[in-house]
């Protein structure tokens, strides 16, 4: 894959996921929006279409009777009892070439660090993605120079 959004994609699938969770949520997530609309017959509601025009098995008559999606719940995410998806309480940190690991750092003195707070758009973290292998300095270092 051109620069590094495998890389990103790679990580989640390494990812060790609770017990009963769906890796998917991650990699495949689905959306509403663009879902193809389906369609039953008025009398045998137990099959469904893509197309109006099909025509029921058992009565013959059309399937044009459109199903409306509903969105579940706010409250009912797909996630584990303990709060998350990934096991156990871990910090992960994200690197230039977007791999995700858990974080390990060994830093003796503690003063020496400084924090930044940069907003990174998503568009641009896409764009660059595709075609950097540094995508976090290439973001902030235009960020920055603007």
């Amino acid at each position: 894959m051109v620069g590094c959004l495998g890389n990103l994609y790679e990580s989640l699938e390494n990812l060790y996921i609770q017990p009963n969770q769906e890796k998917d949520i991650l990699l495949k997530p689905k959306s509403a929006q663009g879902a193809a609309s389906l369609y039953t017959c008025s009398s045998h509601r137990s099959y469904v279409a893509e197309d109006p025009r099909a025509i029921c098995p058992s009565c013959y008559g059309s399937m044009s009777s459109q199903l409306n999606y509903v969105k579940p719940a706010a409250g009912n995410n797909v996630v584990a009892s303990n709060g998350g998806l990934v096991k156990g309480v871990v910090t992960y940190m994200v690197l230039d070439d977007l791999v995700v690991k858990p974080m390990h750092v060994d830093v003796k003195d503690v003063g020496v660090l400084k924090e930044k707070v940069v907003t990174l758009g998503m568009d641009e973290m896409l764009k660059t993605s595709l075609q950097s292998k540094h995508v976090l300095t290439s973001v902030f270092m235009d960020s920055i120079n603007e």
